[in-house]
Parts: C-alpha cells; sequence; structure tokens
C-alpha cells in the first residue's frame, strides 16, 4: 500500500537574532532553515511517517545547509533539484519575548521561484499517497504557479490525496484579485482545505468558520477545516460538521509556525487512519505547542511529546 508524503516549496535558509530589539541593531544570529512547507514536512517525519520535498535550491552555502537540514530530519531529499545560477533565498527573524517578530524576506530571484512544470515532470509521484500543497509556491512566480497545477494534476493521476494550506502571503502575488482567484481555483480541486479564519475574510468575505467551510464545499472541496486561532477549528468532511476545541496554554511565547503546526498534526492524523475530527484534535494540539516555542518548528514533537501533552493540557471551553 502507498505511503507518504509529498511536500513541495520553498526552504530558506534563517538568520535568528540572538538578542531582542531591531534587526538593524543587532549582533549576533544564529542559523536554522525555515519555510512553512518545510517545518510541515519536519512534523510530519517526527511522528514517523514518510515525508519527500520537492524544491530548487542554489549550490551556496543555504542551499547546502537546507539540504543537509533536509536529511538530518529525516526528510527524503532526492526530489530536491538545483541551480548553478539563483541562489538561495534566507530570511532575518528578531527575536520577541512575546508578540509576533519582525521577519524580513531575502527571495526574489531565488532558484525555487524557477521551478517549473518540466522541473516536477521529473519526479515520480507512483510510491506516495499524500501531496500537501500551500499557497507560498504559487506566489512568487508565473513558473511556480504552472509548477503548482501541474504537482495537483500528477497527484490526481496517481490517486494521491491532496491537502492545501492557503497560507496567504499578499506581499509576493502580482494584485490581491490574482491571489484570490489562483488560491480559490486551487483549493477547488482539492481534498482537504485548511483555510483560517482571518484568510477566510479575504478569499471568501467572511470570518465565518461556517460560511468558510460551505464555500469551500461548495467549490468542490471534499473536505474542509477552518482554523479559528485559539478556539480551536471547525472541521466539515461534506455531510457532518464539528467544532474542536484548542488546548489550553499558560503563555504564547511565538506564533509563527502554528499553522503549520497544526497541518502536521491533521495530515499525520488521517495518514494514520484517524477520523477527521480526531486529526483537527491532534492539529489543535500541535498548533498549541509551537506557541509555547520561539523557533518555527522547534517545537514540533514526536509521537511520546504529543501524547503527553494532550493527556495532561485542557482544552478551551467554548
Amino acid at each position: 500500500m502507498k505511503q507518504g508524503l509529498i511536500l513541495s516549496g520553498e526552504p530558506m535558509g534563517l538568520l535568528i537574532a540572538q538578542s531582542e530589539g531591531p534587526l538593524e541593531s543587532v549582533s549576533g544570529f544564529s542559523l536554522a532553515v525555515a519555510g512553512a512547507e518545510f517545518n510541515v514536512a519536519t512534523g510530519v517525519a517526527r511522528l514517523g511517517q514518510k515525508a519527500a520535498y520537492l524544491t530548487k535550491l542554489g549550490t551556496d552555502p543555504f542551499g547546502k545547509l537546507v539540504e543537509r537540514t533536509l536529511k538530518a530530519n529525516g526528510i527524503d531529499a532526492s526530489f530536491v533539484l538545483h541551480s548553478d545560477k539563483e541562489r538561495t533565498g534566507f530570511m532575518l527573524k528578531s527575536k520577541v519575548s512575546q508578540g509576533d517578530p519582525e521577519i524580513y524576506y531575502y527571495r526574489a530571484g531565488s532558484a525555487a521561484s524557477t521551478l517549473s512544470a518540466e522541473d516536477v515532470d521529473k519526479i515520480d509521484f507512483s510510491a506516495f499517497s499524500n501531496l500537501h500543497l500551500t499557497g507560498i509556491l504559487p506566489a512568487l512566480t508565473d513558473s511556480t504557479r504552472q509548477a503548482t497545477l501541474r504537482m495537483l494534476q500528477k497527484a490526481r493521476e496517481h490517486g494521491l490525496f491532496v491537502s492545501f494550506d492557503p497560507n496567504l502571503r499578499p506581499q509576493l502575488w502580482p494584485s490581491r484579485e490574482v491571489m484570490v482567484e489562483y488560491i480559490n481555483k486551487l483549493a477547488s480541486h482539492c481534498d482537504l482545505v485548511l483555510p483560517g479564519d482571518g484568510e477566510g475574510e479575504i478569499l471568501c468575505g467572511s470570518r465565518d468558520p461556517h460560511q468558510i467551510n460551505e464555500f469551500y464545499l461548495k467549490a468542490g472541496a471534499k473536505a474542509v477545516i477552518t482554523k479559528c486561532g485559539s478556539r480551536g477549528a471547525l472541521c466539515h468532511d461534506g455531510s457532518a460538521q464539528s467544532m474542536v476545541p484548542g488546548f489550553v496554554i499558560y503563555k504564547v511565547v511565538d506564533t509563527v509556525g502554528a499553522g503549520d503546526g497544526f497541518a502536521v498534526g491533521v495530515l499525520t492524523g488521517l495518514m494514520e487512519g484517524l477520523s477527521l475530527e480526531h486529526s483537527t484534535e491532534r492539529g489543535c494540539a500541535i498548533g498549541a505547542i509551537q506557541c509555547t516555542f520561539s523557533g518555527d518548528n522547534e517545537g514540533l514533537p514526536d509521537k511520546e511529546a504529543l501524547a503527553d501533552f494532550m493527556n495532561t493540557h485542557p482544552r478551551v471551553q467554548l
């Protein structure tokens, strides 16, 4: 039986400030790897599922760091392509003790932005059961938009379950109108859509999770889970819906990566045969765990840590 998840995106070098303050005043940075899809791949691998990453990297120090880190986290890097012309993107992130950090991207003209439909055709999808996409890769260029559509087509040809997280990055799109049209078109062809209620306001004209779920089900999605922050998430499998409460945490350190953690929980739950509701509960748990760590993916748990968290933390009262 086929089992395993393909992800595609732009992993980047990450320079994290070692002290608080404006980025222009910080004298020291630590080095890591960032990217929404990288976070998901890391979390999936930590929970014991196969994850393979399709991307394109430059032959530079950041590219070497990314590839080494993929392998170190148990992620299949055999789908990684390389460019001798373009560089690997990177980003700066400030250190904060509360609230969201400053983030600056240096990704224009990156190797990942040249990923093409022809590149996708080099990849064998037949041994995998799942494809996970986000709205970040298609935001980069016309080439990556075509590559994303080709991935969706190949997934359909090979019978893969396709999940999609809008993960909106308005600053990367040519216009808000192009973003909304493309994201909603892509979502309509997926088995599972994972919007946030704030994204719903932009994409569907409503923050109401019931209306967001209904919007994507009518558009063609098979199932929808709308994330509602600390309250939890509303899941709908096409016939029935359930509001799944979030988990109580006592100190929020950094919300970056919470949505990626949520996706990890949902996808691994479904890959293990859990119901949509129980997979959503797992997603809420990992999203909450992520908020208690300062890094994008350091808090992603293994099976033991996840079970311990879910057994010891109360649920939000709705």
